[in-house]
């Protein structure tokens, strides 16, 4: 019988917290997965008694779907999407619905909806943040695919978002790969986030040194205030933590080496490709890598002198909110950064991104939500237009007010020999912004020099070039 709403394809986690998350909405919903098995023990343990019907074929799964069908998948991104989209294909019919939720790159979401609209079939991209918890109780939502289809799509993905501030988390972000550039994007900006919060960690270790437990007060307290955040209060509980089998915090027990999904370096990488700064989180994915390093960094540690460990003689509490405001100023330019990336994209790919619909729904659900947010929304609406967020009036005034101690904490990091590179990214980053002249005019001599790559002059018109002959 096809009366179902939507239907999904792949049952892991995600894929499962997503479908339970469609059926308490009030959402008829049919499964399937390539290993029955799965779809059985699914069927018999979290989905009985539901609203939920398990398909052992695709052919059963499509015929049990209300027209026009909507099919979304949740399989590992790359191969496994397309094969599971050439087995779609031949069962659909124009004016249905493939939508892929995994985190796919943005440019395989691109060639899949060129390829799927010319059979008149509708394809998304959309990008889903929230981890298992999210699934289930309201991720944040980023579509991306034709305005046609998403009317078809909204009454579903608006009602399973997260709510924040009364509004759902989910909101068109525009045709083809926009919701999957969106959400790597959110990625991306999730690594520097984690950064900055790891460098603000190793600065009051390497200083005043609280115990495990005091950190847990230190980033409960930070959690109460304008760092408010999903990363600033599970750090808070991380701390808090005993291992059950040495009585240790069990953030000391955790090897230090870092893993990695790649949306960080497909952020980084397109940045690069554009033209746009992205030094916070590309530092954040070199830190990462480092981290990897783990045998080569111990067996430097033996050999590589640095600054000799020595006590804290300053003010602890002033200390600590050096480190506060070196973050909170760290965290607003990786976000001015991520920002600024989104709109260079937008306009190559002539999405129409509204930056005020992304911070929006970044409020909620999400792995980097935040109160920070709220103001973000707040910027793009008083200037939709506005080129950089350090150039509003209320972020302006939140540099000028942590300033100080933003340089003081990185001072201190060099003096102990504490590797802060993305708090230092960040700040290298706001003072070349804030720079008339930088020393790229002794570059382009440089350039000119040994290539002939011409200059412009300061006292000749934009866009004349000019050549010195350096051996006459």
């Amino acid at each position: 019988m096809s009366n179902c709403d939507i239907g999904l394809i792949g049952l892991a986690v995600m894929g499962e917290n997503l479908v339970l998350n469609m059926e308490s909405r009030g959402f008829r919903v049919a499964v399937y997965n390539r290993t029955t098995s799965v779809t059985e023990e699914f069927a018999q343990k979290r989905a009985k008694g539901k609203n939920i019907t398990p398909c052992k074929t695709l052919e059963e799964f499509t015929g049990a779907l209300s027209k026009p069908r909507k099919a979304q998948i949740m399989v590992k991104a790359g191969a496994p999407v397309d094969a599971v989209i050439e087995q779609l294909v031949p069962l659909l019919e124009p004016g249905d619905i493939i939508i892929d939720g995994g985190n796919s790159l943005w440019t395989d979401t691109q060639r899949r909806e060129k390829a799927l609209r010319e059979k008149g079939i509708h394809f998304f991209g959309i990008g889903v943040s929230g981890g298992e918890e999210g699934a289930l109780k309201g991720p944040s939502i980023m579509p991306g695919g034709s305005a046609e289809g998403w009317k078809a799509l909204a009454p579903i993905y608006t009602k399973i978002a997260a709510v924040a501030e009364g509004e759902s988390c989910c909101r068109h972000m525009g045709p083809d790969g926009a919701g999957h550039y969106v959400k790597m994007v959110h990625n991306g900006i999730e690594y520097g986030d984690m950064q900055l919060i790891c460098e603000a960690y190793a600065i009051l270790q390497a200083t005043v040194n609280p115990s495990a437990a005091e950190f847990g007060e230190i980033f409960g307290s930070w959690n109460k205030g304008e760092l408010n955040s999903f990363l600033i209060d599970i750090t808070t509980t991380i701390f808090k933590r005993t291992d059950p089998e040495t009585g240790k915090p069990l953030v000391d027990v955790i090897l230090d080496r870092a893993g990695q999904k790649g949306t960080g370096k497909w952020t980084v990488g397109h940045a690069i490709e554009m033209g746009v700064p992205l030094s916070v989180i590309g530092s954040a994915v070199e830190a990462r890598i480092l981290s990897s390093m783990k045998e080569d960094r111990v067996t430097a540690s033996a050999s590589l002198p640095g600054p000799s460990p020595k006590p804290f003689a300053g003010d602890r509490a002033k200390m600590i909110d050096a480190v506060r405001d070196a973050l909170y100023a760290s965290k607003l330019i990786s976000y001015t950064q991520g920002f600024v990336q989104l709109g260079v994209a937008g306009k190559l790919y002539n999405w129409g991104l509204n930056f005020g619909d992304i911070s929006s729904i970044w409020r909620g659900g999400c792995i980097i939500r935040a109160h920070f947010l709220n103001h973000i929304t707040e910027a793009y609406k008083r200037n939709p237009g506005l080129k950089s967020l350090i150039l509003d009036p209320y972020f302006r005034d939140i540099i000028v007010k942590t300033q100080a101690n933003w340089r003081t904490a990185i001072q201190t990091a060099i003096e102990h020999g504490v590797a802060v590179p993305a708090f230092s990214a960040a700040l290298a980053y706001y003072d070349s912004y804030r720079s008339a002249r930088l020393p790229a005019n002794l570059l382009q001599a440089q350039r000119d020099y040994f290539g002939a790559h011409t200059y412009e002059r300061v006292d000749k018109p934009a866009g004349q070039f000019f050549h010195t002959e350096w051996f006459a």
